[in-house]
């Protein structure tokens, strides 16, 4: 079972090219015009064990805030679909993540119906260009293009930079949980019989 997609989207405000193997081993090629972006992304294919293929041309001349969430639209597309009907995933994973100071707690629920928790402040405006408002928006359009219920809580922390890459790492983690093969049954996990 190949579970890689392809999706394409443009808009007057980007232009994206996403491909996802959920299956992969982390490698990444990704260009969103936003380093610090950039940086996060690899490191969600890293941890998650994904491949991740991405090029994204978005109005960066407003602010990245189209650029952000439009990815964030076109990669839960991508897991939706790239898992079919989700017979033999474990549907349910979590992760607390720690980095240096901070903890990070993430929680997925691959159920097909969308909702988003997200329990974070930030300091500062920015990290590096990208701009810290953005974090939740790209969590939010996940979690509705995806149809999954998602949970992200800030246990403790101070440094932004940290809080952000704890985010994205603990988020791979929890998508590998529950993106990840049951062995003991190859069954729809859920007993209305689809999700």
């Amino acid at each position: 079972m190949q579970r890689c997609k392809l999706i394409e989207r443009e808009t007057k405000e980007t232009n994206i090219s996403l491909q996802l193997d959920l299956d992969g081993s982390g490698k990444a090629e990704v260009n969103t015009g936003i380093g610090f972006f950039d940086h996060m992304l690899e490191g969600f294919a890293k941890h998650g064990f994904f491949d991740l293929k991405l090029a994204v041309k978005g109005d960066l001349n407003v602010d990245c805030h189209h650029t952000v969430e439009d990815t964030g639209i076109v990669l839960g597309l991508a897991i939706k679909e790239a898992l079919g009907n989700k017979s033999g995933i474990k549907r349910y994973g979590s992760f607390i993540l720690p980095m240096d100071e901070t903890l990070v707690m993430c929680a997925i629920d691959l159920c097909g119906r969308p909702y988003f928790s997200f329990d974070c402040d930030f300091k500062t405006d920015r990290v590096g260009y990208f701009e810290t408002q953005t974090v939740k928006e790209f969590f939010y359009a996940i979690s509705y293009s995806a149809g999954m219920n998602l949970h992200i809580k800030l246990l403790s922390g101070d440094n932004d930079h940290h809080k952000i890459e704890a985010m994205f790492k603990a988020f791979s983690k929890a998508l590998d949980e529950a993106t990840s093969i049951e062995k003991r049954s190859n069954d729809i996990p859920s007993t209305k019989g689809v999700l």
